[in-house]
């Protein structure tokens, strides 16, 4: 079993800028990569970003550029830094982790971008 926390959501106005964080806590040895989704309302959840444990890194297109993730290892964080931001950002983020009998997903942090 594998845990995930976020936080750092918030307000903020267009162009500016939000990090979210996820710690992972549980069974973290078996964790392959670690993921960014947001599901603002109406709407299907959606990738944002990925890293893998080598640090390969997957980004949707409209956040390439704009967005970066990250993690630190020895904490079993991932993070991911946003920049530029855009009222369309505006969603809830969830953290995500794959696993074998089903995905593990945080429970959300809520982004607001005002315009």
């Amino acid at each position: 079993q594998v845990q995930l926390v976020e936080s750092g959501g918030g307000l903020v106005q267009a162009g500016g800028s939000l990090r979210l964080s996820c710690a992972a806590s549980g069974t973290t040895f078996s964790i392959i990569s670690m993921g960014w989704y947001r599901q603002a309302p109406g709407k299907q959840r959606e990738l944002v970003a990925t890293i893998s444990s080598g640090g390969s890194t997957n980004y949707a297109d409209s956040v390439k550029g704009r967005f970066t993730v990250s993690k630190d290892n020895a904490k079993n964080t991932v993070f991911l830094q946003m920049n530029s931001l855009k009222p369309e950002d505006t969603a809830v983020y969830y953290c995500n982790v794959p696993g074998v009998r089903g995905d593990y997903w945080g429970q959300g942090t809520q982004v607001t971008v005002s315009s």
